[in-house]
């Protein structure tokens, strides 16, 4: 796959703006541990926030509060979540049966 050529200032911006949604998916993530943050508010800012929606639902899980890797993942296995699915890319029904899970 050839990468795009890029000036150093398109380049730089790019960087500041990949790194600028690291930080803001990593602020979600600790929202959600701390408590701050509800399932219910990611999964409807997910779908006008383009750095949360690109956020994993792995990760997503993993932050929530008493759940870790294995059982997130027996989660997104029982409800039919891919392990690859972003929180932008999930179905309806993929996120009434996770908040359904969490209820």
């Amino acid at each position: 796959m050839a990468l795009p050529k890029l000036t150093p200032e398109q380049r730089a911006d790019a960087l500041a703006k990949a790194a600028a949604a690291r930080r803001q998916r990593a602020a979600v993530k600790a929202a959600l541990k701390e408590g701050a943050l509800s399932l219910a508010d990611l999964l409807a800012r997910a779908g006008s926030d383009e750095a949360v929606g690109g956020l994993k639902v792995s990760a997503a899980l993993t932050a929530l509060p008493g759940l870790g890797k294995v059982k997130a993942a027996r989660l997104m296995e029982r409800l039919g979540i891919a392990e690859s699915r972003r929180l932008r890319g999930l179905g309806a029904r993929q996120k009434e049966a996770l908040l359904a899970a969490f209820s």
